[in-house]
């Protein structure tokens, strides 16, 4: 047993998918937010209330970006996420049905069950959209809430004008929908660029997540940036890529089941890892038994790797210090499916083993703060710096966005004394073609035609609204801008006039 003057673990996560209504389904499109709704989303929040109700407060700092809860408070997506998980559960009564396979069949009497109980949590807590279930967590000091810029921009490629209305947009969505505007975000991509933190403190961010490498790899504490009182936190890549890395992590265990096999009929996934190079043909059917036994060997050596860094930074600094391990959010449940198990093993073991659990506001009300810092431009991507969002394979992107910006500013900069509907869905083309999502695709090839395709359709659409704006042609460009609000929308509150 340790004492709880150990040190302080400080789990993140950041839930984010870029916006999705009204655009298709699987593979992309809005099968990826229901997936992650049902399978992340619903089982986290069930977690976190759990812990709750036995008196738990202070127990992790969650990010949700302002596109994604916008997505999970509109009465559309609200609906066809009824639709979905009722088709899940008929998914899973189908597959019960079907003869010559045992193993799909009591798989399908476990999807049919956790389907129902998703329904039943949904149709009870849910009908209203997340924000009213996420409030009492925030009211509650259960979770500090993380904001973000508006769509998930990468801010170190945006003008400081930009940049600016990006996140102050998006702490403002944030208070609109939670009653509390964010001290603190996670940057989207962790992108950063020196002098980045003045812009937060005049917006009220007063801490910001980084990436272990741009701290070099000191994340033993938090730190002042520059001449700022604006605080960065550093993830600890040796303890965070214990679970997932771009290599490894308990994910990627045999035992566990596999995402990425399906039996096609149903879209049900009845096979485990196995192995790394087995075909999906070849995997061996799920079992719940041993995948549970996978995550209590995991959540043991989770537990003993944080304590055993804890220990040696202590030794190191002379005082108790801090780990911060940060995913997003979908890896618990979506991308790994016995992801919210090990989740809440891990919150409940942790402090039993003496460490102290902790959002980073607590950490730093817990003393987890060490001297200032100088950050290089960074990110989280590959490489540790802005490959991904403006390599060669972005080159196109990346000079229609920068384009993009100059034609923003230079058509609203004349000052206007009353909303101007097709402005502000001029200003939501604009940020919606910005999002970081579609650099990040095209750039790992993850769905790059359906990246490209969604960059350029903004693109195009801004390009349209400038042109019709720039013409003075009023009743035309009122006409098309309300075309495209009822194709994509947001924040209905954005006022182009803030820019």
């Amino acid at each position: 047993m340790t004492t709880a003057a150990e040190g302080t673990f400080c789990l993140v996560l950041h839930s984010h998918l870029p916006w999705l209504a009204r655009h298709g389904t699987w593979p992309v499109g809005e099968e990826w937010l229901y997936q992650a709704w049902a399978h992340s989303y619903l089982p986290v929040v069930g977690m976190l209330e759990r812990l709750a109700a036995q008196g738990r407060r202070d127990v992790l700092t969650l990010g949700v970006t302002p596109v994604l809860a916008a997505q999970l408070d509109d009465p559309y997506c609200l609906s066809s996420m009824h639709e979905w998980l009722g088709g899940w559960r008929l998914r899973a009564e189908f597959a019960a049905g079907r003869r010559g396979d045992a193993a799909l069949r009591s798989l399908a009497g476990e999807e049919f069950r956790a389907a129902s109980g998703a329904l039943a949590t949904f149709e009870g807590r849910w009908r209203h959209g997340f924000s009213p279930v996420l409030r009492p967590l925030v009211d509650g000091g259960v979770v500090e809430l993380l904001g973000g810029p508006a769509t998930h921009p990468f801010q170190p490629l945006l003008d400081e004008r930009v940049r600016r209305f990006a996140l102050r947009l998006g702490l403002r969505d944030t208070a609109v929908r939670l009653g509390h505007t964010p001290a603190g975000i996670w940057a989207p991509e962790c992108g950063y660029a020196p002098g980045m933190e003045h812009g937060y403190a005049a917006a009220g961010v007063r801490r910001f997540l980084v990436d272990g490498p741009a701290l070099h790899g000191d994340t033993a504490f938090a730190r002042t940036v520059g001449t700022s009182d604006v605080v960065c936190f550093g993830r600890d890549l040796d303890v965070t890529y214990r679970v997932w890395s771009p290599r490894a992590g308990y994910p990627g265990d045999p035992a566990y089941r596999d995402f990425h096999t399906f039996d096609h009929p149903s879209g049900l996934k009845p096979a485990r890892v196995t192995g790394r190079h087995v075909a999906p043909q070849a995997k061996r059917p799920y079992d719940a038994a041993l995948a549970g036994a996978a995550v209590r060997r995991h959540v043991d050596d989770f537990v003993g790797v944080v304590v055993d860094r804890l220990r040696e930074l202590r030794q190191r600094h002379g005082r108790p210090a801090l780990v911060v391990a940060a995913y997003d959010t979908e890896l618990f449940g979506h991308w790994w499916h016995e992801g919210p198990a090990w989740l809440e093993a891990v919150l409940r073991e942790l402090p039993a083993a003496g460490v102290r659990v902790a959002t980073l506001r607590g950490a730093l009300a817990a003393g987890c703060l060490g001297g200032p810092a100088e950050l290089p431009p960074s990110s989280w991507g590959s490489g540790k710096d802005w490959r991904v969002w403006d390599g060669e394979q972005v080159a196109g992107l990346v000079t229609a966005n920068a384009e993009l910006q100059q034609r923003l500013l230079s058509t609203v900069d004349e000052p206007a004394h009353w909303r101007d509907p097709a402005r502000d869905q001029l200003v939501t083309e604009a940020l919606l073609a910005l999002s970081s999502d579609w650099a990040f695709m095209v750039s790992k090839g993850s769905a790059v035609d359906y990246a490209r395709r969604r960059a350029y359709l903004h693109l195009g659409r801004f390009g349209e609204l400038a042109d019709l704006v720039e013409a003075g042609a009023t009743d035309k460009t009122a006409a098309v801008a309300e075309q495209f609000r009822l194709q994509d929308n947001p924040f209905g509150h954005l006022d182009a006039r803030l820019l």
